[in-house]
């Protein structure tokens, strides 16, 4: 078989996977005629399962975009987008956590977690179990009865986190999630997100303007060239993940060059 067949067929069966996206020559536009405006593309973007992608660029270049469109919340102008092979439907194949945590204020913790995994089709009998797993995971053990505003910005946001893991589809999408935190929230919700998709093998998607968090969080990084967004560079990341703790991996020199080469990448592809 010719070689750009068998690399033609390896991405056909990466796309295939559970939680795999592909996205082929995607390109989105807002508006019509004269005043349309073209927000990304045209892309081509073939995610392995189990790959933890961090979109990263400058504001207005489409990432939050291509987050849509793999959610299946709006549909491509041209191209196609696949997860586990076939079109993404909303709310089914993927869990989304967005910029802010979007609970019900009215609901407690655990109504919260409670109305996902009646959404995802649990068992009512199941709810306790699978509940107290999805808070140990996001490490809010004890807050089941506590109402949304009586928990920080950051537990509230853990609490989105554990809803989007509540229904059993593979991929996990995140737009931004920590923009509104402090720092030291910031740095351990990353920490958070990055043990508990280790743990589950979920497909992972990313967007950051943070090149510091794209490094510490993904095992590769897109970065995206301004609007309409292209991709300007696409870099396997090979640090560590499992055998390291989160300050001797911030603090390594392999890590300093990394976030160097990227943030360098994104600025270029802002000027270009």
């Amino acid at each position: 078989m010719p070689s750009h067949e068998l690399t033609a067929s390896r991405d056909e069966a990466d796309a295939a996977g559970a939680g795999a996206v592909r996205l082929d020559h995607v390109t989105h536009r807002y508006g019509r005629g004269g005043e349309a405006l073209t927000a990304v593309g045209p892309v081509d973007l073939t995610v392995p399962a189990g790959e933890f992608l961090v979109l990263v660029g400058a504001s207005g270049c489409g990432k939050s975009t291509l987050l849509r469109l793999i959610a299946g919340f709006e549909q491509p102008t041209h191209g196609s987008v696949r997860v586990s092979g076939t079109g993404p439907r909303p709310g089914r194949t993927a869990g989304v956590v967005f910029q802010t945590p979007r609970l019900f204020p009215w609901r407690t913790v655990r109504g919260n977690i409670d109305l996902a995994l009646r959404y995802a089709g649990v068992d009512r009998a199941l709810w306790p179990r699978c509940r107290a797993e999805l808070l140990g995971r996001v490490g809010l053990e004890g807050t089941e009865k506590r109402r949304v505003w009586e928990i920080s910005g950051g537990q509230q946001q853990r609490v989105a986190i554990a809803r989007a893991l509540a229904a059993e589809n593979p991929l996990l999408l995140l737009d931004e999630p920590f923009a509104a935190l402090d720092a030291l929230t910031r740095e351990r919700l990353q920490e958070d997100v990055r043990r508990v998709t280790d743990r589950t093998g979920r497909t992972t998607v990313f967007v950051t303007h943070s090149a510091d968090e794209a490094v510490f969080l993904g095992s590769r990084i897109v970065v995206l060239t301004r609007s309409p967004g292209t991709v300007a560079l696409d870099l396997p990341i090979t640090l560590p993940r499992g055998d390291i703790g989160a300050e001797e991996l911030r603090g390594s020199p392999e890590f300093a060059e990394l976030r160097t080469h990227v943030s360098h990448a994104v600025k270029a592809a802002a000027a270009a």
